[in-house]
């Protein structure tokens, strides 16, 4: 059983930006021990609404009562200091917290924190284990960066001393935690805006892997050089290797095949030895790796390998993870894809080369400015993976563009290196035309972290 003690100080609870989906997972997980949570979001969403079917009162726009009611106000990265709410708290005097802080005191509350880091695969790392963990009966809280059909949310209050949750690296955040176990599936150059340099990346994961104690689990990606490197920073007595290039591993994948959905089938080899062999409901090579890391973390944790082979097999994607959203004009098939990152975007362009279609077509809307001006070339050669390409406007996320960056800048790049783009901003427009020119058993993804996942039933509809 969690142990609460830390946190009884807050009877009430006010979390401003509480639609978030990691403020929502927080909320909803204080509100089942008992505390009195009160939240505001500046737009109504199918979180908010789920919350507040939940018994969680939620205020669109401002409640300047329910913070000055509040013992500690909670506030999600994006809220600036000049917000109304952050203002009157500080006028009563009242402790404000930020998220990653607050859930940094979650994890304390578990004797057995297991935190999913790397700049790739997370969320689908995340989903893979906790649904191996929750069918295996071991009673786990999680928290999921999205939506998990399996548990009918983003998030679980379970009863035992495991919390499963994803470790983000963005702003340090991770750092605030207190991990027993730590998977870290790759480093990669993303988050610049923050990091400025991609030895500021590595070092964040350096000082991560020192958190953990001496009988701590790491568990690394053995194809990743930058995560190997990990294993001489970390006091921990357990670390596990995982691969597919990599041969020198602990868990090692071969025999790769494919089915006509792209969803992989491949044995699996521990210690050199053959351990079984396992399938997947999910595209790509690249889950082949995040399938390894939740195998090697379950075996360590005693997971019957009976469990682990069903679960991943029953596992058909978390939310905005190549997912199939339907039919257009009953001919071609529409999925979306929250890939926002060049890495990704070539991973789910793979994924899609091992399914059987016609052409390929993405809608891509790039995600910050910072990320597009700093990575506009592997933006361009990423894409250059699709028959046919549309690029919406940028996604400013929490950003102004002070970067002199548009989309059309990608545009022109991919028509300098031979590919046919199309700047199409309007999302009408861009439906419209895709509906006009796809042709029988094409494939359409929607690309991106933005509001491009609006397209998918705009196409389907």
């Amino acid at each position: 059983m969690p142990n609460i003690n830390n946190l009884k100080k807050y009877k009430t609870i006010h979390m401003i930006g509480i639609g978030g989906t990691s403020m929502s997972g927080i909320a909803e997980i204080l509100h089942n021990w008992g505390f009195h949570i009160t939240g505001s979001d500046l737009a109504n969403s199918e979180t908010v609404e789920i919350l507040v079917n939940k018994g969680i009162k939620v205020t669109i726009g401002h409640n300047i009562e329910d913070v000055q009611k509040a013992d500690v106000v909670v506030y999600s990265a994006a809220i600036k200091q000049d917000d109304p709410e952050m203002l009157e708290a500080k006028k009563w005097n009242i402790p404000t917290i930020e998220r990653a802080d607050f859930l940094g005191e979650l994890t304390r509350c578990f004797k057995d924190t297991i935190c999913i880091s790397g700049t790739h695969g997370k969320t689908t790392t995340t989903s893979m284990i906790s649904l191996c963990f929750v069918n295996a009966l071991t009673d786990p809280s999680i928290q999921v960066g999205a939506y998990l059909k399996q548990l009918n949310g983003n998030y679980r209050v379970g009863n035992s001393d495991h919390f499963i949750i994803e470790a983000c690296e963005y702003v340090e955040s991770f750092l605030k935690f207190s991990p027993k176990t730590e998977i870290i599936l790759n480093i990669d150059n993303d988050h610049l805006d923050y990091f400025k340099t991609f030895e500021n990346i590595k070092n964040a994961f350096i000082k991560y892997v020192k958190l953990l104690p001496t009988d701590g689990i790491l568990v690394l990606n053995g194809d990743d050089e930058n995560c190997l490197d990990l294993a001489n920073n970390t006091k921990a007595n357990t670390i596990i290797t995982y691969g597919i290039n990599n041969a020198n591993v602990n868990y090692y994948a071969s025999n790769i095949h494919f089915n006509e959905d792209g969803f992989a089938t491949f044995d699996v080899y521990k210690d050199h030895e053959f351990f079984d062999t396992f399938s997947l409901s999910v595209p790509g090579r690249h889950n082949v790796l995040n399938a390894l890391a939740c195998i090697c973390i379950c075996i360590e944790y005693n997971i019957d390998k009976a469990v682990i082979k069903s679960s991943l097999l029953e596992f058909t994607g978390a939310h905005r993870r190549f997912e199939y959203k339907g039919k257009v004009n009953g001919i071609a098939s529409v999925y979306d894809d929250y890939g926002h990152h060049p890495t990704e975007i070539v991973a789910t362009a793979k994924s899609l080369m091992n399914k059987k279609y016609h052409q390929s077509w993405v809608i891509f809307q790039p995600h910050t400015y910072s990320r597009t001006k700093n990575l506009l070339d592997d933006f361009a050669n990423a894409l250059l993976n699709f028959d046919n390409v549309i690029i919406l406007d940028i996604y400013a996320a929490r950003e102004l563009n002070t970067f002199n960056i548009s989309s059309k800048d990608l545009v022109n790049k991919l028509n300098s290196l031979g590919k046919h783009a199309l700047y199409i901003p309007d999302f009408n427009e861009c439906v419209k035309y895709v509906k006009e020119h796809i042709q029988k058993d094409d494939i359409v993804l929607t690309l991106g972290a933005g509001t491009v996942t609006n397209i998918g039933p705009m196409l389907v509809k």
